[in-house]
């Protein structure tokens, strides 16, 4: 069902009291609505024209009691369209026959007489799934297109090989796994890579900066809010945990989430359990948590900005990921390989690095890490000359001698600045924040303005 339209219901019922009633209350709700008096009409509807709900009633004129007529009516309506869901009514409440046609594939079922309350929300909750699941169907393929290997993970260094040996051991289970680390180091490509090697490597891998939501949305973003649960809330929307249901949720900056909302977080990681905004009805979480921060957990915890029991939920396995300066040859290695890389995109042909250009990749410190050096290679491939690529391509003396702020364009000091900030702190923007007098969100701004810290580390 797309989300830009409204929705289309199929009602079929042969009281056209019945009808009427149902189909004003449908077009008051926004709803456009189609009816059928029998089942003959109901599917000629259906095979000509497209809905996204139908409500069906068990009972026809030529037999009032059983629900057979509407339990075949249901049988075939799921023939024709196995994705749309169907809410079956009947003034006739038999267990068995509610059991029955949930047996065929009903949603819900509805008694005679309905409350229009209740109605309306099993009509919306069955939209809103029969949404996530068609937007789950669309990321699934797109990953079975696009996500067939995984990104190279190059290394020579027995560290790093160390940790990527752990991660692939555990990627088959469900446990929950925190990757630590610089900013730039890897954590959202091994994020991915342990998401492709597990049994959900085929449906969604949502990715969520954590830094970026704003605490009023907290709840919002994660859980989702039906229609009406607060001003602004025009429509029903999902959260991150059930877009994601059936894949892997990865929480990118979780050391960020105000302590205020971590208890909500806390609650699905134990219980598996949610409400979204303006909900009483529960939902069940079916997702696999990969968290990732560089931020410095007792210090949060002594201060009392981290829940040390959120951590034990978080971090069943924690695994650190080196700096790229740790990384000894491993500099070499992946400009090498990004070399390659860059020069097939920009239809570029090089023979290598001069001795002068390694030397100088080998001598800089990389506070970026390996993010860094990418960018790094692909400017020198844009700007390169020659079938070499000289060190003054690389264009990192500047960064080698730390200059001061004179000379600098207004921008270009606050660029210094904040990457001298975030470089104190071992890339952690929170923190980088407070130390500059500002907030959350505007480091985040300056941050993107600049391109620094970009996508997930």
């Amino acid at each position: 069902m797309s989300d830009s339209r409204r929705p289309r219901l199929l009602v079929v019922d042969d009281h056209a009291k019945v009808l009427r009633a149902l189909g004003l209350l449908f077009k008051r709700e926004g709803f456009g609505c189609r009816s059928a008096t029998d089942p003959t009409a109901a599917l000629d509807l259906c095979r000509n024209e497209t809905f996204d709900l139908a409500l069906i009633d068990l009972n026809f004129t030529r037999d009032t009691t059983s629900g057979e007529e509407g339990l075949n009516l249901l049988s075939a309506i799921r023939t024709l369209d196995p994705e749309m869901p169907v809410l079956v009514m009947t003034a006739w409440a038999q267990i068995s026959l509610a059991v029955e046609a949930t047996r065929r594939g009903a949603a819900d079922f509805i008694e005679k007489p309905w409350s229009n309350d209740r109605l309306l929300q099993i009509v919306n909750t069955q939209l809103e799934l029969s949404r996530t699941r068609s937007r789950n169907r669309g990321l699934q393929a797109t990953a079975r297109l696009l996500g067939g290997t995984d990104e190279p993970l190059l290394s020579e260094d027995p560290g790093f090989k160390k940790v990527m040996s752990l991660l692939d051991k555990v990627a088959p289970t469900d446990a929950n796994i925190l990757i630590t680390g610089e900013n730039g180091t890897g954590k959202g490509m091994v994020a991915r890579r342990v998401h492709r090697r597990s049994p959900r490597g085929a449906a969604p891998l949502i990715s969520v900066n954590m830094g970026a939501i704003p605490e009023s949305l907290f709840e919002s973003e994660m859980f989702g809010h039906i229609k009406g649960a607060f001003t602004g809330a025009l429509e029903s929307r999902p959260g991150r945990f059930e877009i994601a249901e059936g894949g892997t949720l990865f929480l990118d900056e979780i050391a960020t989430i105000p302590i205020s909302q971590q208890p909500k977080l806390l609650r699905v990681l134990e219980t598996g359990e949610f409400e979204p905004v303006g909900s009483s009805r529960t939902h069940r979480a079916d997702v696999r948590l990969i968290s990732a921060t560089n931020a410095d957990f007792p210090e949060l915890i002594a201060a009392g900005r981290f829940r040390q029991d959120l951590l034990f939920r978080l971090n069943t396995i924690e695994v650190h990921l080196p700096p790229l300066r740790d990384r000894g040859d491993d500099v070499l290695v992946l400009a090498e390989h990004f070399l390659k890389e860059l020069a097939t995109r920009y239809n570029r042909r090089f023979q290598g690095f001069a001795r002068g250009a390694m030397s100088q990749l080998q001598a800089y410190d990389w506070p970026g890490n390996v993010r860094e050096l990418r960018h790094v290679i692909e400017r020198a491939v844009l700007v390169a000359a020659g079938p070499v690529i000289e060190a003054g391509d690389l264009a990192l003396q500047t960064a080698l001698r730390r200059p001061g702020l004179d000379g600098m364009t207004l921008a270009e000091a606050e660029k210094y600045l904040i990457q001298t900030t975030l470089d104190r702190f071992g890339g952690n923007a929170v923190r980088a924040a407070e130390a500059l007098g500002v907030s959350k969100s505007a480091i985040y701004r300056r941050m993107e303005k600049h391109g620094l810290g970009k996508g997930s580390a």
